[in-house]
């Protein structure tokens, strides 16, 4: 089996009232394709992000976090949490919508792959969380990770123009809740999931996919529009993802981190 990995490293910046979580990408590394016989690579090697939504539509998420080859990540949302108040109950934070440098509406995360292989002999998705949340600046070495910290993908769903046979995208809700284990999000069978698809965890109210509406408009006490930085347009919260924080976990205001890993792995 041949697979490439992504890494997204999660930063998580407590204070004493709010909490901002936000994803970087980290390094992506591209396995080699050699492997017993040969292995001939045709098509464009890249391919732009499209609307999950829209799929024929290219849009600019402004970032470039691809891998090359046959096989490949084209791009992978990174995971915002934003800001919000911390309290001693009920510790469920949600990710922001995925906002592009366009007039494309706000969209749930989402993971685009490109399979340009010859015999599309089939391929798996899989993610898993290589440690916890943590900060080793803590004091005592007991209290430095989020013991018990969830994160959760749901309502993932996949899209594409072409007529290959679609990927089989896990239903169920995602909760990684074992550190270091790999869990499936999608699997195309032999012959399948060939061309290029979107897996996206939600689906904004306009989309024609009969997908639910996870997003909502963020504003602030005053009712004002919640403006992202970035993009200098109304940030959208995203329920499909969340994380959660049990209740007794001891939390300090200070940064706490943890990686990803999405492992994209041909079938053998």
């Amino acid at each position: 089996m041949k697979a490439k990995r992504f890494l997204s490293s999660f930063l998580l910046i407590l204070t004493a009232a709010s909490l901002t979580l936000v994803v970087n990408q980290g390094e992506v590394s591209a396995s080699s394709l050699d492997q017993g016989g040969s292995v001939t690579v045709t098509g464009r090697g890249t391919t732009d992000p499209v609307d999950p939504e829209t799929p024929g539509e290219e849009v600019d998420p402004g970032e470039d976090n691809s891998t090359t080859g046959a096989l490949r990540f084209d791009f992978v949302s990174s995971l915002d949490f934003g800001d919000a108040k911390i309290t001693d109950s009920n510790r469920i934070f949600y990710v922001r919508g995925q906002l592009f440098h366009s007039d494309t509406p706000a969209r749930g995360s989402y993971i685009q792959i490109t399979d340009e292989r010859e015999n599309a002999d089939g391929w798996t998705l899989q993610v898993k969380q290589n440690y916890q949340f943590r900060n080793d600046v803590v004091q005592e070495s007991s209290e430095q990770e989020l013991t018990g910290a969830v994160l959760s993908f749901d309502k993932g769903w996949a899209n594409a123009i072409n007529t290959s046979k679609m990927p089989t995208v896990t239903r169920d809700t995602i909760n990684i809740s074992n550190i270091n284990n790999s869990y499936e999000v999608a699997r195309a069978a032999s012959g399948n999931g060939y061309g290029t698809w979107t897996i996206e965890f939600g689906a904004s109210g306009s989309n024609q996919n009969d997908q639910g509406n996870t997003l909502t408009p963020l504003v602030d006490e005053t009712g004002a529009p919640i403006i992202d930085e970035l993009y200098q347009k109304q940030a959208y919260q995203n329920s499909a993802i969340s994380l959660t924080i049990p209740d007794a976990t001891k939390i300090y205001p200070v940064q706490y981190e943890t990686e990803l890993t999405w492992l994209l792995a041909e079938l053998p």
